[in-house]
């Protein structure tokens, strides 16, 4: 196994193509083509997590914090990201980080929140926009069936619940070839007039050179006329923060309990007391100011994230409880999902979770 089939599974459960544009997904260290001796799942890449995989004889750190976030100009141990960057490249240590398409993965960071917190009923909290791309073909008619099977084979056309989905219209298709083309239906140098099949076909965006490629593949003609376009519908199944409810609604002072105890954090910030049920919870990992209105705008009695800053908590404004339980808290069961993902993926080795507490924050 290389590096780049370890990618490709994690790819598979949060593709990079939905990562934020300010984030730094992907490989940042090493050379996808080497040869993987074990893997180790960290929730951020400290000079104190390289050591443990050079003790466990680990050459893939999967990390879903990026260690290079911004620009480096210099490679030289003067702060801790210059540091492991060094050491890794010493080692042959590759780096792999997930982050934010992990964040937006229907499984992903915001779902295991849901299942710690034990809620049910879950949704993406904020739908991702601009995911969803649309092909627009012309193909001979009796060839048309051929290649929509193809495009359905590779995923394209799943629509929500349901798949196979695609638009068509026959009608008549004409062209001319030049001295220097060579048409596989009709003459050169002759108006040629065929009947086609104009096939419209949505697919998610991350599959996008798939697609194309077998359109090129399974089309007959030697130029073949198509056009994408992206379609402003949400993806339900990709998007920031989930929301979701309790079987039993609880009052707030219980599920501030529940969710300190759930999330294993020692300190709650929280906005003024409601003296109301708890029951649909909204919840985000990471730095979640920024969805707080869309949890009020989705009802929720609750939003469970991290980073808010003082004036933050007055936009409760009495119809919301806010509870920050802290970045690292809100994310620290991360590793484990991934860790639980890659060994059902590959299960020739083990994948080791880093027992390095890389929380920055401490608590008196």
């Amino acid at each position: 196994m290389i590096v780049q089939d370890v990618i490709n599974h994690l790819e598979a459960l949060a593709p990079m193509a939905y990562a934020e544009d300010f984030d730094n997904v992907g490989l940042l260290v090493g050379n996808k083509t080497q040869k993987v001796t074990g893997i180790l799942v960290t929730l951020d890449t400290l000079e104190a997590v390289v050591d443990e995989a050079i003790e466990a004889n680990c050459n893939l750190i999967v990390s879903f914090h990026p260690i290079i976030f911004k620009g480096l100009k210099k490679l030289i141990g003067k702060n801790y990201v210059e540091r492991v960057v060094i050491k890794a490249i010493k080692h042959d240590i590759a780096i792999f980080s997930i982050h934010t398409a992990l964040d937006n993965a229907l499984l992903g960071v915001n779902d295991m929140i849901c299942n710690q917190l034990e809620l049910i009923n879950k949704q993406i909290l904020i739908p991702q926009s601009e995911t969803i791309k649309k092909l627009t073909t012309y193909v001979p008619k009796n060839e048309a069936e051929e290649l929509r099977a193809a495009l359905f084979n590779i995923g394209a056309g799943n629509i929500g619940n349901y798949s196979n989905c695609s638009f068509n219209v026959d009608g008549l298709g004409t062209y001319k070839g030049n001295e220097a083309s060579n048409p596989t239906k009709g003459q050169k140098g002759e108006t040629h007039t065929e009947a086609e099949t104009k096939i419209t076909i949505t697919y998610a965006k991350h599959i996008e050179n798939q697609v194309l490629e077998t359109l090129f593949k399974t089309h007959s003609y030697e130029e073949v006329a198509y056009e994408i376009t992206t379609i402003e519908n949400k993806n339900q199944n990709i998007g920031m923060g989930m929301i979701g409810e309790f079987d039993k609604p609880m009052d707030e002072f219980s599920f501030l309990k529940h969710l300190k105890s759930k999330m294993n954090t020692e300190c709650i910030r929280h906005s003024s007391l409601l003296n109301k049920k708890i029951k649909k919870v909204a919840v985000l990992g990471g730095s979640g100011s920024f969805a707080i209105q869309a949890a009020k705008a989705n009802g929720a009695d609750a939003f469970v994230t991290a980073d808010l800053k003082y004036h933050d908590f007055f936009t409760a404004e009495n119809s919301i409880l806010l509870a920050d339980i802290g970045h690292y808290e809100s994310e620290q069961y991360t590793k484990n999902l991934l860790v639980a993902y890659l060994t059902k993926k590959i299960t020739n080795f083990a994948i080791i979770l880093s027992q390095t507490n890389t929380n920055p924050v401490k608590y008196l």
